[in-house]
């Protein structure tokens, strides 16, 4: 079996303040003709179709064209979708009942009742049936109504009780499951600018809950990267989302499953973007000498290294570059800056402390005494251990 494997098209979204539809609808339609080129048995979508919970008319209209030249491919090609953290799972599914006799699979919401589990698509090619479980992004205060109890803000624990409950055969039959998650290994993912990982890592999912899958299709970071085990993968977005990405090759994978027991191959489809995200250092005079016509439409970055300020930067850089993303100063003044401000004695504040004022910022409120109390005991109990 040979799907595509994308995720995080954040449609609708903005880099800096510039629009992307065109650069967009640009790279999707790289996929839909490597789609009718090169056929493949599926197209898995992992989350963060568009990039608000309430997208523009704008956005799901490139959606909606995006699908609608998917489903023109004959022979029809399935389409599966999970919702991401940033999808409104009932927007997603709608029209759901009616997309799928086209065969293309939505599933907006994990399950939420005990008699709810994950959808599944079987699939069939020479070596037998592939069954790919579809998991839509989820908080553990999603999923309580599955199971009998209080279930705790645990997401690894809730993981592995939605996976257990699934009764999968992984002995015997091939399995791959769609996920947009947070997932770790032994090695931290690496993280871009434009993603939204959770403070202190409460979100995150460790890989021994799904590893005994055959394929693992995730979203949610946008760098391509495998997790822990070849099989548990990020895709990565189709489109740099940010200057922190500007290093990165985007590519659409084509993942290849043989039969049970070996091993994943996983191939990089190249993609030519509208416009590519750069960045250049460098003294003011230099950058431009060195500027060439064929990036002049890319989103540049700039940090200038001049020690004397030059005349009007933004409106030089804009004889040679048309998208400047933002400029950089970075010379011997403003580090010398930045040291005296590191150097001077900083007021060093108390865990509880700490917490009261990032409660305070994040409530609109100070804490109760109740709270206080408990804080300060849990605090207490760290300190001992």
């Amino acid at each position: 079996m040979r799907f595509f494997h994308l995720s995080d098209l954040h449609i609708g979204k903005q880099l800096h303040h510039y629009n992307l539809k065109d650069d967009q609808i640009y790279i999707l339609s790289q996929v839909v003709t490597l789609a009718e080129t090169m056929h493949p048995d599926a197209i898995i979508i992992a989350g963060d179709v568009y990039d608000k919970s309430v997208p523009s008319a704008e956005a799901v209209t490139i959606f909606d064209d995006f699908l609608t030249r998917l489903s023109e491919i004959k022979p029809e090609i399935p389409v599966l979708i999970v919702s991401g953290n940033h999808d409104n799972a009932k927007r997603l599914e709608y029209a759901s009942g009616i997309l799928r006799k086209h065969h293309i699979y939505l599933s907006g919401s994990a399950p939420q009742k005990q008699e709810e589990y994950m959808e599944k698509v079987t699939f069939q090619d020479i070596h037998g049936e592939v069954d790919v479980y579809l998991l839509p992004f989820f908080k553990p205060s999603y999923v309580r109504g599955v199971f009998e109890g209080e279930v705790e803000d645990n997401y690894n624990d809730v993981m592995k009780k939605l996976i257990m409950r699934e009764e999968i055969d992984f002995v015997n039959r091939r399995n791959v499951l769609v996920s947009h998650q947070f997932y770790t290994g032994k090695i931290f993912p690496e993280t871009c600018d434009s993603e939204s990982v959770c403070v202190g890592g409460i979100d995150n999912i460790d890989i021994s809950s799904v590893e005994d899958f055959d394929y693992v299709a995730l979203g949610h970071l946008h760098g391509k990267q495998s997790v822990g085990r070849d099989w548990i993968r990020y895709c990565g977005t189709l489109l740099k989302y940010s200057v922190s990405e500007a290093g990165q090759e985007k590519t659409l994978s084509l993942v290849t499953i043989r039969k049970k027991g070996e091993p994943v191959e996983v191939t990089e489809l190249t993609l030519k973007p509208l416009r590519d995200v750069k960045t250049k250092r460098g003294a003011l005079e230099e950058i431009i000498t060195n500027a060439v016509p064929k990036e002049r439409e890319d989103y540049i970055s700039v940090t200038l290294t001049d020690e004397v300020e030059p005349y009007h930067p933004k409106e030089q850089l804009q004889e040679v570059y048309d998208n400047i993303l933002e400029i950089r100063i970075d010379n011997t003044r403003t580090k010398k800056k930045l040291l005296e401000c590191e150097e001077e004695e900083q007021e060093v504040k108390s865990p509880m402390e700490a917490f009261c004022e990032f409660y305070t910022e994040m409530q609109g409120h100070k804490m109760q005494e109740e709270e206080i109390r408990i804080m300060r005991k849990i605090f207490d109990q760290i300190e001992e251990e």
